[in-house]
């Protein structure tokens, strides 16, 4: 692993210990199973393969699968897997069907969930939860957490180093130190965010300066007052509508009072009347006449002065009022639609002068609060990197006690902590001397490695467990997180993979045991594992109408005990259908039991043997033969 700085390997040289939860007597697990919340209550199939029609309704505790070769058992853990969003394949619908349907049901609170996905023939797919359409994603979204299968097929989270790691926190109780941990980064993470943003090339800020520093300026000059315009407007208008007046009221005057006015006309008609009156009394009353239109010329005259001397007429005045309205207009073009804007645009330019004036100095804050934040970062780090060095050692060391107890060598599990060196560019912390990476999660990269095969180095798992060996890894991790990790269901295929019948019984011990904090659902061809069943369910192929369909029956006592025979490799074939032993409420076909022969006498003579050993174990009372 290049960059791997080796912090710990936990796991290796150690003497052989106890055989585990797999050997000796179950401890203080309870013999009853749990009823966890979001548990797998039901899986229905519909035209899915070799299935036409199956229900298979699930017990807490230890369920287990068992059946002929071909019979269908790893087909309902395909079936689960679409119902928890597996890439749908359109050659598992049933010949002449047009879709394939699976159902499952969960024990969820406060109500159960159904999940439901269609795949037609045709190559479309489609998912409902509770009745609503959704997304294949949204489906695993929902579902995913609730089952985790391990086989053979499975790309199993196990095998996910990330996840090993969150395994291992979930195991030291690290819950707290990574929140420390994340609150650290996320710190760091926004003041470098800030940091980032003040990077500016000063020649940009001096040009951004420059801008803003003329903009407030030209704006503070302008002395601006909200409603200002308005009142310029109405000013203005009044002004213009002064000159018109003045003009108007001055032709008045001119025309009444000026040289060749009325009031000069008038006052030569005068004269001329009372030179005629002396001279003829008729004219009298003409100059009577001519002395009031004098008298009424003059008057207007004085009225038109006097309102004329009240109007505004004052050209400069008008000037600087447009002026001024000019200003306003050219600002409001640049800054804003009115005043208040114009204005708010200038504090905002001031302030961004202030604030570009003290980017060196904001710099260098954050600079410094950023050494201080990477500080918290390397410190948190620290703390998690200890937590972890020291659960490393206690979950490899459980962890290998019970795989001892499957049949592994001594020292065969390992969980090895280390640190990946931070490249040129790579944020990094110093953690013992090393710049190292990190996220929210930690400066620890975590690998469980494995070493099955006594002699040969521990690698990691990832790169050399096979299908059934890592199935049985899971299950030691899974037995020994038990209480910390929170799946309700756990699923096994072909966890039997490769092993013989003198592991087989401490298997099927850990299975049960692990069923005490989970819902497990186990295929296997082994009798001393299905010996363990809480709920054992036979998988058998029938011959129907001309064409092959399988079917499940859930087995009583006897049903258990005609199968573990026919396990145990009784004459006649597994698959021979008519036990009467078998239950049929876990399916809509009849029960499984031995051959139509039967098991001879001395294979279920052993297999009855079998089945008192694992309820004695558990401490249940035998059954008499």
């Amino acid at each position: 692993m290049s960059g791997w700085v080796p912090v710990m390997a936990g796991g290796r040289d150690r003497e052989p210990g106890r055989e585990g939860v797999a050997e000796g007597t179950p401890g203080d697990a309870p013999e009853r199973a749990p009823e966890r919340p979001g548990r797998l209550l039901e899986l229905s199939v519909v035209d899915l393969a070799l299935i036409d029609r199956l229900r298979l309704t699930l017990a807490p505790g230890l369920n287990v699968l068992t059946g002929e070769t071909g019979a269908g058992k790893s087909l309902l853990i395909d079936a689960l897997g679409l119902a928890l969003g597996a890439r749908a394949d359109t050659s598992l619908v049933r010949h002449g069907s047009d879709a394939a349907r699976v159902e499952a049901l969960f024990d969820r609170v406060p109500e159960p969930l159904i999940a439901v996905r269609e795949v037609a023939a045709s190559g479309r797919s489609t998912a409902r939860l509770d009745d609503a359409a959704v997304t294949a994603a949204r489906l695993a979204e929902t579902t995913g957490p609730l089952v985790e299968i391990h086989g053979q097929h499975e790309q199993s989270r196990l095998l996910d180093e990330r996840w090993q790691r969150d395994l291992l926190d979930a195991f030291g109780g690290h819950g707290p130190a990574r929140e420390r941990m994340a609150g650290a980064v996320g710190r760091w993470r926004e003041n470098r965010t800030e940091l980032a943003a003040l990077a500016i090339d000063p020649r940009e800020i001096a040009r951004r300066l420059e801008v803003v520093e003329h903009e407030s300026a030209e704006i503070a000059a302008a002395r601006l007052r909200v409603g200002e315009a308005d009142e310029l407007r109405a000013r203005l208008a009044a002004a213009r509508e002064g000159a018109a007046i003045a003009r108007g009221g001055t032709a008045i005057r001119e025309a009444l009072d000026g040289d060749a006015g009325a009031r000069t006309a008038a006052g030569q008609a005068l004269r001329e009347a009372r030179a005629l009156a002396r001279l003829d009394p008729r004219f009298e009353a003409v100059e009577a006449r001519l002395i009031g239109i004098d008298a009424d010329v003059g008057d207007i005259a004085s009225e038109v002065r006097g309102l004329l001397d009240a109007v505004d007429t004052d050209a400069a005045a008008v000037a600087a009022l447009e002026e001024r309205l000019s200003t306003i207009y050219a600002l409001e073009r640049r800054y804003g639609d009115d005043e208040a804007a114009i204005i708010a645009h200038g504090e905002r330019a001031i302030a961004e002068g202030e604030r570009l004036r003290g980017l060196e100095t904001e710099r260098a804050a954050r600079a410094a609060e950023d050494a201080a934040l990477l500080a918290e970062v390397a410190a948190a780090a620290a703390e998690l990197g200890t937590l972890r060095r020291a659960a490393a050692e206690r979950l490899a060391a459980e962890v290998d006690v019970v795989l001892q107890g499957l049949g592994f060598p001594p020292g065969a599990f390992e969980v090895a902590v280390g640190r990946r060196a931070a490249g040129p560019d790579e944020p990094a912390v110093e953690l013992d001397g090393d710049a190292v990476v990190f996220d929210a999660s930690g400066a620890d990269e975590v690998v469980f490695r494995f070493a099955p095969n006594p002699g040969e180095p521990a690698r990691p798992l990832a790169k050399i467990a096979s299908g059934g060996e890592l199935s049985r890894v899971a299950l030691a991790v899974k037995q020994v997180l038990a209480t910390a990790d929170d799946t309700p269901t756990l699923v096994f295929d072909e966890v039997d993979a490769g092993i013989g019948g003198r592991s087989a019984d401490p298997l099927g011990r850990s299975l049960w045991a692990l069923a005490r904090a989970h819902q497990v659902l186990v295929v296997t061809h082994l009798p001393q594992i299905a010996a363990h069943a809480d709920a054992h369910f036979r998988i058998a192929k029938r011959e129907r109408d001309g064409r092959t369909v399988t079917e499940v029956a859930r087995l009583d006592r006897e049903g258990r005990i005609v199968e573990l025979a026919a396990m145990l490799g009784s004459p006649g074939s597994p698959g021979s259908p008519g036990s009467p032993a078998a239950t049929g409420d876990a399916g809509d076909g009849p029960g499984g039991g031995g051959p139509s022969s039967g098991p001879s006498p001395a294979a279920l003579a052993s297999a009855r043997e079998l089945l008192d050993a694992a309820e004695a174990w558990r401490g249940m009372p035998v059954v008499p033969g």
